[in-house]
């Protein structure tokens, strides 16, 4: 029985992006869901914050700080209308809707912080007509 060995080096992983993918594989939903991201410090519970920046030259990248852990993160597409960004190596989820965000641990299945609010969420939040931002169905 032969075995036939292909160098790695020789290996094309341009084949693997999504159909229609754009900056560094992210699909156009994905660098869409991109641009509606606050970035910034966002006050949260127990005193706690979260700082989100834009990574530069890789569009739809961010930088998550909590704490003294970094995490970089892209959208992932939502059906109700929340941003959603992830760091799938680490688990990290970064939900945000119109009233709050919240810093989740999906490997260990449980919040690391809640009640983040950014400047837009707080303007939002004093809006008489203010809701969670989720679609309705």
């Amino acid at each position: 029985m032969h075995r036939f060995l292909i160098p790695l080096a020789a290996l094309s992983l341009t084949s693997l992006a999504p159909a229609g993918a754009g900056a560094e594989g992210l699909s156009a939903e994905q660098l869409a869901a991109a641009q509606q991201v606050y970035v910034g410090t966002a006050e949260c519970e127990m005193k706690q914050s979260v700082h989100l920046r834009a990574l530069d030259g890789r569009p739809g990248h961010f930088e998550l700080q909590h704490k003294k852990a970094r995490y970089t993160l892209t959208p992932e597409p939502t059906s109700t209308g929340a941003i959603r960004l992830e760091d799938r190596k680490a688990g990290i989820v970064w939900l945000q809707i119109p009233a709050k965000s919240m810093l989740l641990n999906a490997k260990m299945g449980r919040r690391e912080v809640d009640n983040c609010l950014h400047a837009e969420q707080r303007a939002e939040a004093g809006t008489p007509a203010a809701s969670i931002g989720i679609a309705q169905r």
